[in-house]
């Protein structure tokens, strides 16, 4: 029996600007694991005990890094900039690639209104081989 090709099988648009707004805005977690911790720590130049002390949360068995109470922005966020980019977490890697995102094509034209790069008119088409690589 054949598989029913996905919705977006021919692609999806979408072209980071860097905005930031994937960075902030609703209470959330940023999973991060000990190796990504680790790598975050040495490009801070933090111990990671200094680096979990300062920059993480555990929730359950699981650990996050924080947001700011009042706005719910990532940490690492400064304007509309993130300050560890070279060593985000692969959840921060993988957007908008994520399968609440591209659960339904609804689902990504909800993730359009807080994503301009989403859709946007200089994005690329970005192939199925792509997509399901980074789906997160």
């Amino acid at each position: 029996m054949e598989k029913t090709p996905v919705w977006y099988h021919k692609g999806l648009s979408f072209k980071c600007t860097g905005c930031g707004q994937c960075c902030t805005g609703s209470p959330g977690y940023v999973w991060v694991s000990e190796e990504e911790m680790q790598t975050i720590a040495d490009h801070l130049q933090l111990s990671l005990e200094s680096f979990r002390k300062k920059y993480v949360r555990q929730v359950g068995e699981r650990f996050a890094l924080l947001e700011r109470p009042k706005n719910y922005d990532c940490v690492f966020l400064e304007g509309n900039k993130c300050q560890i980019y070279s060593a985000r977490p692969k959840q921060c890697k993988t957007f908008p690639w994520w399968k609440e995102n591209v659960s339904s094509s609804k689902a990504w034209e909800e993730a359009a209104k807080r994503c301009e790069g989403i859709n946007h008119p200089e994005a690329p088409l970005i192939s199925l081989k792509e997509i399901e690589k980074d789906l997160h």
